[in-house]
């Protein structure tokens, strides 16, 4: 069914899928509280698999280290035995109370959820691309211009310009340059300056494929468009010598990072602080009951913008939440290494010992 005509029910409706949403899940699994997550990403991972998905970190309890992608997949495995619903690429725009004491939430593209509660986990708000400010090329976005990929396969047999020094270029760049199935007719790769910020590994890979003749890099700026019948043709590049030339290409692809902006957020009536949800410390609720705000984008005395402190603030609200979605419904507190009803639900009851009880 298309996304407009999509009305889900929800107990609980997480918007946003970075590490704190996706603990939330988690939390709200073992409480037998289903979830659906909405991010405004094209896949999950939110601030850390966008932003620093190599990158080390290293006050993760019990992990000693682990990138940013690590810790996103090591959470996707456990929530897996909770089969979350993610809508990926969905932006919410809109959040009412209805009569009946739930909530009205819909997307940008159309989808409508009814959800007993909601949590936000947006991070520092929902990241968007940083677009590429050039006059006409708006209006080509999804048709000639991309600042995402969703299918590699679709730019088969095309003339790509990549914009951008950072690793999203670069792994793209090297990605196309080396691709055997669907390989684009061409290559090249647009910076500002011979100076990147990326992994050392994939310059010299990009560098490689360059003097090998299989990826063409260019030193310049993208200053105008040149476009043919109501199509993008080329674009003209602005060079360190001030002069500007053109290049001829099918497809643009730019990648200049990902700015977070607070977005619908801000309308939707909540107590904010500084552009920040202000909670309570006992549910990490909102201003709104049954609306609970967890991670970076809440507010409270003492707040420290850690990701373990977002597990802890997602395990509180799952607390909170499940007495709004079961009231008169108390769930026991249970320890998971003890519980042969949580680790039922976690699909390891074989594991455990079978004299055990709950």
């Amino acid at each position: 069914m298309p996304d407009h005509y999509t009305s889900i029910e929800t107990d609980a409706l997480i918007i946003g899928a970075g590490p704190v949403g996706l603990f939330a899940i988690f939390e709200l699994g073992l409480l037998e509280v289903s979830a659906h997550v909405v991010d405004a990403l094209p896949q999950v991972g939110g601030q850390p698999g966008e932003l620093y998905p190599d990158k080390p970190i290293y006050d993760i309890p019990g992990i000693p280290v682990c990138s940013g992608q690590q810790l996103v997949d090591g959470l996707m495995k456990q929530v897996a035995p909770f089969a979350p619903h993610f809508h990926m690429g969905h932006q919410v725009s809109t959040l009412q109370r209805q009569a009946d004491g739930r909530f009205q939430v819909g997307t940008h593209r159309g989808t409508q959820f009814v959800a007993r509660t909601v949590f936000i986990a947006a991070g520092v708000g929902a990241f968007v691309p940083r677009k590429l400010k050039v006059e006409g090329l708006d209006a080509l976005e999804e048709r000639q211009l991309f600042y995402s990929v969703a299918d590699a396969a679709r730019f088969a047999g095309q003339r790509l310009v990549i914009v951008g020094g950072g690793d999203s270029a670069l792994d793209w760049a090297i990605h196309f340059a080396t691709a055997a199935d669907h390989a684009p007719a061409s290559v090249t790769l647009l910076h500002r300056r011979d100076g990147f910020q990326a992994a050392p590994a994939s310059v010299a890979r990009m560098r490689e494929l360059v003097a090998a003749g299989a990826l063409r890099f260019v030193v310049g700026q993208v200053d105008g468009i040149e476009q043919q019948d109501d199509r993008l043709a080329a674009i003209q590049v602005l060079g360190p010598n001030g002069q500007t030339t053109p290049l001829p290409l099918d497809t643009l692809l730019v990648f200049h990072g990902m700015s977070p902006r607070l977005g619908p957020i801000a309308d939707w009536q909540l107590a904010l602080e500084r552009k920040q949800l202000v909670v309570d410390t006992e549910k990490f609720q909102t201003s709104e009951p049954g609306i609970f705000a967890i991670g970076d984008i809440n507010t409270y005395p003492g707040k420290r913008k850690l990701i373990l402190c977002g597990f802890h603030e997602a395990t509180l609200a799952a607390y909170a939440a499940q007495t709004i979605i079961a009231p008169g419904h108390d769930v026991p507190f249970q320890y998971t290494t003890s519980s042969t009803r949580l680790q039922r639900l976690l699909g390891v009851a074989a594991a455990a010992d079978p004299g055990q009880r709950d």
